[in-house]
């Protein structure tokens, strides 16, 4: 067996300090005084903690999704679901078995010693420990979606998603809508920041005010919505840009007693089969995990084995519109308007 080097304990106890503060002496977590944090990281230095592990590679892919800090079952989603899916059997044709992580953050020491030849991370946040600890270690890393600490040296895959966010709110002023509202992400990743970015200045660019709501996982009921549904100026579409979000439209829409298409619009982002048959079938937009996931992997792959490995930024994958009934009127309450010049 080939010798993997130091251990977080190795440390610890080098350092006569606990795992958990050689773990946010190392991550700059926790709360530890200066002279501790120096100390451990001197130790972790002297005993070559950190360094890439020696030996033959493992054949082995790790992926994770690192978006938040608590526990939650990303494969639930059906984005995460089907590019993990997609992901595993890209690494298979390359030979490569899957090691797919948890995303509870109490295990990071474990991304310390963790045993791959390369990580793909999705969703990565500012300050993301888990980058961070991989970097030090010089494993190879491919992000799905930007990382939210870009370096010169990254790569990752993403979809243009200035230019999504455009092309559905173009497809719904062309639908007859005026007053678009969106529900977008409570995160700090790229994707909400982007859509959200965008679609303020595509309502500056038009003269129309910006309606923003945050999408919240548990509202099942679409309470969020209600301030957007009421009054004389209501939202006369919608763009949800995560995944649960048409369904929580669809129930909000109901306790108003809106009709979709007819009084509200909506398309939701999302690679969920089952909008094709909610009463109405809602538009989705499609982010294509599985191209996204396939075209991650081969960088990756590349980036540990080959002589010549890719240059580093990102690979573009494109996302598509899916339109059903739920944004298309059969008739318009109201007639169409002049929108401003762009």
């Amino acid at each position: 067996m080939p010798d993997s080097g130091p251990t977080l304990a190795d440390v610890a106890r080098a350092a006569e300090v606990s795992t958990a503060t050689v773990s946010h002496a190392l991550n700059g977590t926790g709360r530890l005084a200066d002279a501790t944090r120096r100390r451990v990281r001197a130790t972790a230095t002297a005993l070559g903690y950190g360094a890439p592990l020696r030996g033959p590679r493992t054949r082995t892919l790790g992926i994770a999704v690192t978006t938040f800090p608590g526990p939650w079952n990303y494969t639930e989603i059906a984005y995460f679901s089907r590019a993990v899916t997609a992901a595993t059997a890209a690494a298979h044709a390359h030979g490569y078995a899957v090691t797919t992580l948890p995303a509870h953050r109490v295990a990071d020491a474990a991304w310390h010693t963790l045993a791959v030849d390369g990580m793909l991370i999705a969703d990565s946040p500012p300050g993301d420990p888990m980058a961070r600890a991989l970097r030090a270690r010089g494993i190879p890393l491919v992000f799905d979606g930007v990382p939210g600490d870009v370096r010169a040296g990254d790569h990752w895959v993403d979809n243009d998603h200035t230019a999504t966010t455009r092309q559905v709110l173009d497809h719904l002023t062309a639908a007859g809508a005026r007053r678009i509202a969106l529900q977008s992400g409570s995160g700090t990743e790229t994707y909400a920041r982007v859509v959200t970015e965008t679609y303020e200045e595509w309502c500056a660019a038009h003269g129309v005010p910006a309606r923003a709501v945050r999408f919240d996982a548990a509202d099942t009921e679409g309470r969020t919505f209600d301030a957007l549904l009421t009054g004389p100026d209501r939202a006369d579409a919608v763009y949800a840009a995560y995944d649960p979000g048409g369904r929580q439209l669809l129930a909000a829409a109901r306790r108003h007693g809106l009709r979709i298409p007819e009084d509200l619009l909506l398309v939701c982002a999302s690679e969920d089969p089952g909008y094709a048959e909610t009463a109405p079938p809602v538009t989705t937009v499609s982010l294509n995990p599985e191209l996204m996931a396939r075209a991650a992997v081969d960088r990756l792959v590349a980036l540990i084995e080959s002589a010549d490995p890719p240059a580093p930024g990102p690979t573009a994958v494109p996302a598509a519109l899916h339109v059903r009934t739920s944004s298309g009127r059969t008739s318009r309450p109201h007639a169409p308007q002049a929108l401003p010049p762009r």
